[in-house]
C-alpha cells in the first residue's frame, strides 16, 4: 500500500495468538525494512494478561489517534512482521516519546538497530501494564 516509518499507527488484519484468527486492528511500526516489511506491536483495547504491556492514550500520537473511549494497550512483547501490502490503512503516529518508550521495552531480536531508550535518573517512566 504504502512507505510507512517507525512510529505509524497503521490498521492491520494480527492474530494475538495461535488460538484465534487475525482480525483487523491498530499496530504501531516499530522497524522497518527496504523489501517491505515491517515489524509492528499490536495494539489491544485490553490490558495482556501474563505479559507487559504499555498503555496507550490519545495524549501519545503526535498526529491522527484511534477512537480510545478508554486506555488501550500496545503488546511490547509480541512483535509481528508484516508485509506493507497487509496494511488496510494508516491512523496517525505516535509521538518520538512514545516511540522510545516502546523502544526499551521490546525485546532486542526483531529491532535492527532501532534505538533503545535507557532508563535516566530523574525521568518520569510509565507505568507497566500486566494482569495477573
Amino acid at each position: 500500500m504504502g512507505q510507512y516509518l517507525r512510529g505509524d499507527v497503521l490498521l492491520a488484519p494480527v492474530a494475538l495468538d495461535d488460538r484465534t484468527g487475525p482480525k483487523i486492528r491498530p499496530v504501531v511500526v516499530i522497524t522497518t525494512r527496504s523489501d517491505g516489511t515491517i515489524h509492528v506491536c499490536p495494539v489491544s483495547s485490553k490490558a495482556p494478561a501474563g505479559a507487559p504491556g504499555l498503555p496507550l492514550t490519545i495524549d501519545d500520537f503526535a498526529s491522527g489517534g484511534l477512537d480510545l473511549f478508554s486506555e488501550s494497550y500496545v503488546m511490547t512483547s509480541r512483535v509481528i512482521t508484516l508485509r506493507s501490502g497487509q496494511v488496510i490503512g494508516k491512523k496517525g503516529r505516535v509521538t518520538k516519546e512514545y516511540l522510545a518508550e516502546i523502544a526499551g521495552r521490546v525485546p532486542d531480536g526483531p529491532l535492527h538497530g532501532m534505538q533503545k531508550n535507557p532508563k535516566t535518573p530523574g525521568r518520569s517512566t510509565r507505568r507497566e501494564s500486566s494482569r495477573d
